[in-house]
């Protein structure tokens, strides 16, 4: 190995350090909302339910949730941060919620810091658990990321704005749709392409089901931002440059599931609470992610915490089903929704109509 390339790793694993330490220096949060108070469902005054039936559970991937939940793509790769994924994995299990692990190249390129996702796996057996490598990743690589933590799934992540943000992130996006159809066609598990706060907008989630992908992740802005991380990490004014880059997390979802394709699509970017959780499901999402929120919340109250959050959103959750009169979820993926607000504004811009 030479002196560059033990460079390159070195940085790398230093870098997935970084981003946990600056998202808990400051709240690295979009500027922009992510717009689920725009999105109102109707309430039911005469719900005709009993709390203690409503029933949040599915199946995704083959294997049974509680909730439709997600501890979506946050670390991994450094020993500072293998306890995080043990945490995490820990709270996954307990709830019965999905998981998914950071970018897992900084262990593809050195096998020293593949316990750190490892862990989330070995403290969860039996969950969902999903890998995360870059939408341009040879197949090789994204198989042995698949069989580090014998995953479920694995997410294609799309960061064009982050690495754009990055003094030492790539330029070159060229093959990135004919890489994604490549590992559609070889992988024996799901391929779920993902953004990572700015959102997928119609035009693009074409091009993605068009590789023969059926799960996205609309990731949209209101979230964990990114470019505000890189800016910290580098001290170079990109923010000033890219703040009114991204689509919402509402907005995004709206697009996706006004194309009316094949698939299932997670929502993910900005989501604090059960009730906005209850608004994407109404609009289509099968899944809601969760990464910066719960991170903070980790950080803050520790893994006990966390799982008394977890359950509390999921409480609140089933308490919004009540309310609007759905049984499950199911029933809540047909309620009526009332967009108000700015993303009425987008959606009438771009021609989209409910």
């Amino acid at each position: 190995m030479d002196n560059d390339d033990k460079e390159s790793k070195l940085s790398r694993q230093v870098r997935k350090k970084e981003h946990i330490e600056f998202a808990m220096k400051a709240a690295v949060e979009s500027n922009g909302s992510n717009g689920f108070s725009d999105v109102h469902l109707l309430y039911e005054a005469l719900p005709e339910l009993n709390l203690e039936e409503i029933d949040t559970t599915l199946y995704f991937l083959g294997k049974r949730l509680n909730a439709p939940l997600l501890i979506n793509a946050i670390t991994g790769g450094h020993p500072d941060v293998k306890h995080i994924n043990r945490s995490l994995a820990k709270v996954a299990a307990r709830t019965g919620i999905a998981m998914a692990v950071g970018s897992q190249m900084a262990g593809l390129e050195n096998s020293d810091v593949q316990d750190t996702y490892k862990v989330a796996r070995d403290e969860n057996p039996d969950g969902v658990l999903l890998a995360n490598v870059s939408a341009l990743t040879s197949w090789i690589m994204v198989k042995e990321a698949i069989e580090m933590i014998n995953a479920d799934g694995v997410q294609l992540h799309l960061n064009v704005a982050q690495e754009l943000a990055m003094t030492e992130g790539d330029r070159n996006f060229r093959g990135t749709l004919a890489n994604i159809e490549r590992i559609v066609a070889l992988s024996n598990v799901p391929v779920i392409v993902k953004e990572v706060g700015f959102g997928l907008s119609r035009e693009t989630i074409k091009k993605i089901h068009d590789t023969g992908v059926r799960y996205i992740d609309t990731a949209g802005k209101g979230g964990t931002d990114f470019i505000q991380i890189e800016t910290m990490r580098s001290g170079q004014d990109y923010l000033g440059h890219y703040q009114n880059i991204g689509i919402s997390t509402a907005a995004s979802l709206i697009e996706a599931q006004s194309l009316n394709l094949p698939l299932s699509i997670l929502a993910s970017g900005g989501f604090k609470g059960g009730s906005d959780v209850a608004g994407a499901l109404a609009l289509g999402a099968q899944l809601v992610g969760f990464a910066g929120h719960f991170l903070q919340v980790l950080f803050e109250s520790t893994e006990q915490g966390l799982n008394e959050r977890v359950d509390r959103i999921i409480d609140q959750l089933r308490r919004t089903m009540l309310m609007v009169g759905a049984s499950n979820l199911k029933e809540l993926a047909g309620k009526p929704v009332v967009i108000t607000g700015s993303t009425a504004e987008w959606l009438t811009w771009r021609g989209i109509k409910r």
